[in-house]
């Protein structure tokens, strides 16, 4: 059996000892220090992964009417098991930040557009779920890469997983 300190982590730099996710990832920041995709970094990933699968979703986000559906805020797929993590801003830019970073391909949100898409709440203290997932295998899910693709593509892949929540 693995002990803790050989698991896959995620862990952010950005997020504070309180768990709290800084305005300038939510759709509530300033000019351009808003919607800003978080930094984020793993360790430990296991051996024989192919390739790194992120999730991120809202957790406590309400149905207009009525339960509590978790909302899919950032999808990405076929990150190469030898990035360590993913820089602040990075959503959107995989061409431009180039290497190994240019295979990964982002999904599409519950806004519908690919990429990340920070939070703004009618209330806050809203919990947010980052999964990581390690894999045998890359992705094919087609061009429209969306959370429910992807957690069905992945089932009988999962060589580790990792979960960091915040707050907003």
């Amino acid at each position: 059996m693995a002990s803790d300190q050989d698991q896959l982590r995620l862990v952010s730099p950005a997020i504070n000892q309180e768990g709290k996710l800084p305005r300038k990832y939510t759709d509530e920041g300033q000019g351009a220090k808003r919607n800003l995709s978080p930094p984020l970094e793993w360790y430990n990933v296991p051996e024989g992964t192919r390739s790194l699968a992120l999730v991120v979703e809202d957790v406590d986000a309400q149905d207009p009417s009525g339960p509590i559906v978790p909302w899919t805020c950032w999808v990405a797929i076929n990150i190469p098991p030898t990035l360590k993590g993913l820089p602040e801003g990075f959503s959107g830019k995989e061409e431009e930040v180039g290497g190994d970073y240019a295979s990964i391909k982002e999904g599409n949100n519950d806004h519908k557009v690919p990429g990340w898409r920070g939070p703004k709440l009618p209330s806050h203290g809203h919990r947010f779920l980052f999964r990581l997932f390690a894999l045998d295998d890359e992705l094919n899910v087609g061009n429209k890469v969306t959370k429910e693709k992807v957690l069905e593509a992945i089932e009988g892949h999962v060589v580790g997983e990792a979960e960091l929540t915040t707050k907003f």
